[in-house]
């Protein structure tokens, strides 16, 4: 306003568009301005480094937006979060404008469409939330976008008349982002697909019998995966190729959820998988975005015991219940760590002592490393007493547990078909594959040890 002020008055100048902000102001009142300038920067790109921030993180939620590290700096609100990548790529893009450019005129060009453009939008979204959401007259919304569109209209086409100096900066950042996003949501969509329509059934694994058709050794085999029902596809990937597996099967589904901390009796939810003897369980563990995971050694223990206890607590139901195979899966029990039930099944851990093994110092030097073998006991609580089941599954568990833990992650390459069109093979092959491998991979993958992980690839065709 007061630019235009200056303008109406000083209207006749030799050169046009030279009148700055700055010119207009009185002479007297051009430094507190500059500070107030200043100080207004500021808030205005805090408001759009934190609403990119909020943007960013819903949009990585949806399956729009590539995994980005999300820190959160609060533990009461929600909302206040950082996110790394996004903060230098918002550097690098505001030093490449201004270094670009080198005048005021054509940033603010560039700013003023995208102000209107998002005001604009604004408004459109506006008139559905009237209709869908205050459930209002569809007469209501289409007055209120005429005038509140026709009054930004004419500030939208105004800046289109600069699209040549400096506006098209936004409106090639938007397509860029919005390829980005396409590209990504349009690869997790085909991919969640494949994995919905390749799930085993349950059907499936009863038809194998308790031994699924396959060498059961000694161990603990936990297998890795996002769903949180029916077996992934990797697992008879893994099985088909390699017919031998571990005597104890756990699914395991690791889920960040919106809170700053889950209560430790709240953190595993446990399920069985098909009949007792099968030996197969599934397990989802929930983590706040504050929680701070414990080492494998603990997190180990923490499952067993919640296996154990999931074990003890169907015993306690009264004259047994009657199974239905289908709905089994279905069934999840909430078992917390071992230190928040410190009434039902505790778990000890020792380490044997194999020193005396060997006969003779010769022997020591040519026989392989002996390792320490872990001795496992279950502490259980008194009442109620356990059947001869649910003692030898325990016996089985404990068995399993002294003789380790593997951890099996599975890796998906998704290809596109060979008789898919050109598009969407440069979409999936190129486009998708590219942003997979430069985004950020589930956080789990890092805390587990390395020793005792193997890693199942499996090809995607869709």
């Amino acid at each position: 306003m007061g630019q235009a002020a200056y303008l109406s008055k000083h209207h006749i100048i030799e050169s046009n568009y030279q009148i700055g902000f700055y010119v207009s102001v009185p002479e007297r009142l051009r430094w507190p301005v500059l500070a107030i300038a200043i100080l207004a920067a500021v808030v205005g790109s805090q408001a759009i480094i934190t609403g990119t921030f909020s943007i960013i993180k819903q949009c990585s939620a949806l399956g729009c937006f590539p995994r980005v590290k999300i820190i959160h700096t609060s533990s009461k609100m929600h909302g206040q979060i950082y996110i790394p990548e996004i903060n230098w790529i918002l550097m690098l893009l505001c030093l490449a404008v201004t270094i670009g450019f080198r005048d005021t005129k054509r940033l603010g060009n560039a700013s003023g469409l995208a102000v209107i453009t998002v005001m604009l939008v604004t408004t459109c979204l506006m008139s559905l939330v009237i209709v869908l959401c205050w459930n209002q007259s569809i007469f209501l919304a289409i007055c209120f976008i005429l005038f509140f569109g026709a009054i930004e209209a004419l500030y939208f086409s105004a800046s289109l008349i600069k699209f040549r100096e400096g506006a098209w900066v936004p409106i090639v950042l938007s397509f860029v982002f919005m390829v980005v996003m396409y590209v990504w949501h349009y690869g997790t969509l085909k991919k969640y697909e494949f994995d919905v329509q390749n799930k085993v059934s349950i059907n499936w694994l009863l038809n194998l019998g308790p031994s699924l058709g396959i060498v059961r050794v000694r161990g603990i085999g936990l297998v890795h995966t996002e769903l949180v029902s029916g077996i992934p596809a990797i697992f008879s990937h893994f099985v088909t190729n390699l017919p031998a597996f571990h005597q104890v099967l756990v699914f395991l589904c690791i889920k960040s959820v919106p809170v700053p901390y889950v209560q430790p009796e709240e953190r595993f939810l446990v399920g069985r998988i098909g009949p007792k003897e099968y030996r197969i369980y599934r397990c989802i563990v929930r983590y706040g975005y504050h929680d701070i995971q414990k080492d494998d050694v603990e997190f180990e223990k923490d499952l067993v015991c919640s296996i154990a206890e999931l074990i003890r607590s169907e015993t306690m139901e009264p004259n047994g219940r009657v199974e239905d195979l289908q709905k089994e899966d279905e069934k999840m029990t909430v078992v917390g760590t071992s230190s928040a039930h410190a009434e039902g099944v505790q778990i000890c851990e020792e380490d044997e002592d194999f020193t005396d093994i060997a006969g003779s110092s010769e022997l020591k030097e040519i026989q392989s490393p002996v390792y320490p073998r872990k001795r496992v006991r279950f502490v259980l609580p008194e009442s109620p007493r356990l059947d001869l089941g649910a003692r030898a599954e325990l016996q089985e568990l404990m068995e399993a547990r002294e003789a380790g833990m593997a951890f099996i992650l599975g890796h998906s390459y998704v290809k596109a078909k060979r008789q898919s069109s050109l598009i969407k093979r440069l979409v999936i092959n190129f486009g998708y594959d590219f942003l997979r491998r430069n985004s950020r991979g589930p956080t789990y993958a890092s805390s587990i040890p390395h020793v005792s992980t193997l890693e199942v690839g499996m090809v995607y065709l869709v």
